[in-house]
């Protein structure tokens, strides 16, 4: 599934994989920021933490361990990553999810998008 083309034009980050890896488009306020995520390759996101972090999948799957615990997630499925809480993820080629952070400067944007 891809994002609508609105979507699309929003924005890239500039996040530390390849762009043939993850794709990203992003929505920034002050009080936050929305990313619209597509991985177009199968990826394994080190464990890491920072701020607050809420996700949904709306395609495909990833297998997520949050504090320790691992879950599976799917298309519908949500979840929520407490501020400072230790993360790390497999993530299945053509799944996309929608994550919020709180923090608004989690990522920068690229230049020129």
């Amino acid at each position: 599934m891809a994002y609508p083309d609105f979507i699309q034009s929003f924005p890239a980050l500039d996040v530390p994989f390849p762009d043939d890896v993850v794709q990203s488009n992003v929505i920034r306020s002050d009080s936050g920021l929305v990313a619209f995520f597509t991985f177009h390759k199968d990826m394994e996101l080190p464990p890491h933490a920072h701020g607050a972090q809420w996700g949904t999948v709306i395609e495909g799957e990833l297998e997520l361990t949050i504090g320790g615990k691992t879950k599976t997630y799917r298309p519908g499925e949500s979840y929520d990553i407490p501020a400072g809480v230790e993360h790390g993820a497999r993530i299945k080629a053509g799944t996309c999810v929608i994550d919020a952070f709180a923090e608004a400067d989690r990522y920068p944007i690229k230049a020129g998008s």
